[in-house]
């Protein structure tokens, strides 16, 4: 039994270990390339769904407005069932507006004078 130099193995260690990483990357690849197959048709039944939400509240929408011409002109029952979503777009609008106010950042000049009311405060305790 003949052993080989330390530095044959040392070249076949690193071959091989050179191997195996690109094999384990490649594997990574298919792994993530299934993912994202995966996660695309998710995408698209969620976009049908969403669709179909969209198409079955239009339907559910002309069912009121045929509810209300039962007792109004149809006229009058689509102009009562406009004017209610347009108020409830108009409050969802309010909402959404509120909250993006808050989840925008401090303008720079804000977080300027903020810092410079940091820096004030750290040299005032410093000489104290």
């Amino acid at each position: 039994m003949t052993s080989a130099p330390t530095s044959e193995l040392v070249k076949q260690l690193s071959e091989q270990s050179a191997q195996l990483v690109r094999e384990e990357l490649r594997l990574a690849q298919l792994e993530l390339r299934q993912k994202g197959k995966s996660a695309a048709q998710g995408a698209k039944m969620y976009g049908g769904a969403g669709i179909t939400a969209l198409y079955g509240g239009g339907a559910l929408i002309a069912g009121v407005i045929a509810l209300l011409a039962l007792a109004l002109p149809v006229w009058a029952a689509a102009v009562i069932v406009a004017a209610v979503l347009f108020v409830v777009a108009a409050v969802l609008a309010q909402r959404g507006k509120k909250e993006m106010a808050m989840a925008t950042p401090p303008k720079p000049e804000q977080t300027a004078e903020s810092v410079r009311a940091d820096v004030q405060e750290i040299k005032n305790r410093g000489h104290r």
